[in-house]
């Protein structure tokens, strides 16, 4: 069609955030407003539960999806836009087996968080993860340790980010599943950008 390489990234991640009717993009916006809200746990779950965006959610979700699209075009002009789209995408998603192991907390007693905490073994999220790196060496255009590394470091950011979680909330809600996607998302398309 000719159109700019943002412009093609820009409309990509807007038919996969319609795809999700923006889920993960609200639980990346209302993570980021209860971590920023209080330090007092309970305060923090109620503003993660309104419906509303606070300006830390609005930054936040500004700056992921910044990063997911100028990424993404920088993989659409050297050639491998279509491979790192589909590796982003699917290593997001790959990346709820790890929020959801064994020995992951729920926040709540009730809400997704606490329907699917704890829900996955342990053998089962290594083998997603394997599973995902493998496939990524594969990727047209792609070196092949580069699908690997963009996998390995999507899964140490949202492993940081349920510790934080954890620690500051007491386990994950659905919201804190949502985040976990997009900050993966955008971290495997920033790895295999250039």
């Amino acid at each position: 069609m000719g159109l700019p390489a943002l412009a093609v990234a820009a409309l990509t991640l807007g038919v996969v955030a319609l795809g999700s009717r923006g889920l993960h993009l609200d639980g990346l916006a209302d993570t980021a407003d209860g971590l920023g809200a209080s330090y007092d746990r309970a305060k923090a779950l109620d503003v993660m539960r309104r419906g509303d965006s606070g300006p830390t959610g609005v930054a936040t979700l500004v700056f992921v999806l910044l990063v997911q699209v100028g990424a993404l075009a920088g993989a659409i002009s050297a050639g491998h836009g279509a491979a790192a789209a589909v590796a982003g995408v699917l290593a997001g998603r790959c990346t709820l087996s790890l929020a959801c192991a064994r020995g992951v907390p729920s926040a709540r007693d009730e809400g997704l968080g606490a329907t699917v905490a704890g829900s996955v073994p342990i053998p089962a999220t290594v083998v997603v993860a394997a599973v995902a790196a493998a496939l990524t060496t594969l990727a047209p255009g792609i070196a092949w340790w580069r699908g690997p590394l963009a996998i390995a470091l999507g899964y140490l950011v949202v492993a940081l980010l349920l510790i934080r979680c954890t620690r500051r909330l007491g386990g994950i809600t659905g919201d804190v599943l949502g985040a976990g996607v997009e900050t993966a998302t955008a971290t495997v398309l920033l790895t295999l950008a250039p």
